[in-house]
């Protein structure tokens, strides 16, 4: 059994910010396909299998906590624009066009039409340096 008292201190962060407009079954929606982007953006993020005492497997799960906060409109694309001119930060983004498509080839289609500074954002996700991370987000309240 794997030693859990000296927990791991992560130099990195991860963050959800979603629109404060959100109805409950879209902030779940958007939470889940930005995390799948960030889990998905570098090989060391994910953990390994869990294992019950029966010797069951399940799936491995991103090896740090992460933060969901709100934010209006205007502090969603201030964030985005932040993390999108910095190279040592990771950024998913989710619109509001993607709750009316039904592909991964339409949604990249809907994102595609639309320049960064005009995107109709309700999530976004960041992972990089905790201090970098905190003013990015800077401005996102705990999500209630």
């Amino acid at each position: 059994m794997t030693d859990v008292t000296d927990a791991p201190r992560f130099d990195t962060k991860v963050v959800v910010v979603l629109a404060a407009d959100l109805a409950a079954w879209q902030e779940l929606n958007v939470t889940a396909f930005l995390m799948s982007g960030i889990a998905t953006s570098e090989d060391d993020l994910v953990g390994e299998p869990y294992r019950d005492a029966d010797g069951t497997t399940y799936l491995p799960m991103l090896r740090q906590p992460v933060i969901v906060l709100t934010a209006d409109t205007e502090t969603l694309a201030r964030a985005r624009a932040k993390a999108a001119a910095r190279e040592d930060v990771s950024l998913a983004i989710y619109t509001r066009e993607l709750f009316s498509t039904s592909h991964d080839a339409a949604n990249r289609a809907a994102v595609a039409a639309v320049a960064a500074s005009d995107l109709n954002l309700v999530g976004i996700a960041l992972r990089g340096p905790r201090n970098v991370v905190d003013r990015v987000a800077k401005g996102a309240t705990f999500h209630g």
